[in-house]
């Protein structure tokens, strides 16, 4: 898929695979040949929605947060895994780091124009997760033979968008409110907190998640918290 121009173009990123680099103290979550039985390790925060991780091969799609996407990739990236953004300009790299990604194996990709398809292609020969936003709908044998590189190289990728052909799950991001501004309009905006519902094979799931948390992270709200919530600001509506 990768044409021999943008192969050699990224071949300038200071990338390799991360499972290359594992320590023998490394255990992985679990063992096995086969690709599919593996999963990357997601942070304490996720757990409750995604149970052992993202499974090493597959698609997950992510409606509404940016944030939600970063967070999948974090526990991946502090296990020392590498992480890649590709066609999200507007992604900011404290608000990444702030969720757990460790910007020194974090490569971005911000406009693949027209080539996004064999961008992340190239890229799952490389790291661990791929973060995606497609700029434009891609064919039915584009997106297998996609799918199949990424089973056989074992990469993760995590698309933010509205549609994906063969995700393993959809996290769908609703009735997000913000922490920190009073009734009078003043403050800072410190949190968010949004109900984030899992949907795939087996019965829906939800869970209302910090995202982020005051302290940057991403965890549950407490059940018994009753934490002061605004509604989002319409200028801070595409911060998501």
């Amino acid at each position: 898929m990768a044409t021999t121009s943008l192969a050699t173009a990224l071949a300038d990123l200071p990338i390799m695979r991360a499972s290359s680099l594992a320590s023998a103290a490394r255990t992985p979550l679990q063992t096995g040949s086969d690709v599919e039985g593996r999963y990357h390790r997601v942070v304490d925060g996720l757990t409750g929605l995604l149970g052992a991780g993202l499974r090493c091969g597959s698609s997950y799609l992510v409606e509404g947060s940016t944030s939600l996407s970063l967070a999948m990739a974090a526990g991946a990236s502090q296990d020392g895994g590498w992480c890649a953004a590709v066609g999200m300009p507007q992604l900011g790299v404290q608000s990444a780091a702030g969720l757990g990604i460790d910007l020194d194996r974090f490569a971005v990709v911000p406009d693949p124009g027209s080539h996004w398809l064999d961008v992340v292609a190239t890229l799952a020969d490389a790291v661990d997760v791929v973060l995606l936003a497609p700029s434009a709908p891609a064919g039915d044998g584009d997106l297998r033979r996609l799918a199949a590189r990424l089973r056989h190289r074992g990469c993760t990728l995590v698309v933010h968008g509205r549609r994906w052909s063969g995700a393993e799950a959809r996290l769908t991001v609703t009735d997000s409110q913000w922490v920190g501004v009073g009734s009078d309009g003043r403050g800072y905006l410190s949190a968010r907190h949004a109900l984030v519902t899992l949907s795939g094979k087996g019965a829906p799931v939800t869970e209302r998640l910090w995202l982020p948390a005051p302290d940057g992270g991403v965890r549950p709200v407490e059940r018994t918290a009753s934490a002061p919530a605004a509604p989002m600001p319409p200028s801070l509506r595409a911060v998501r």
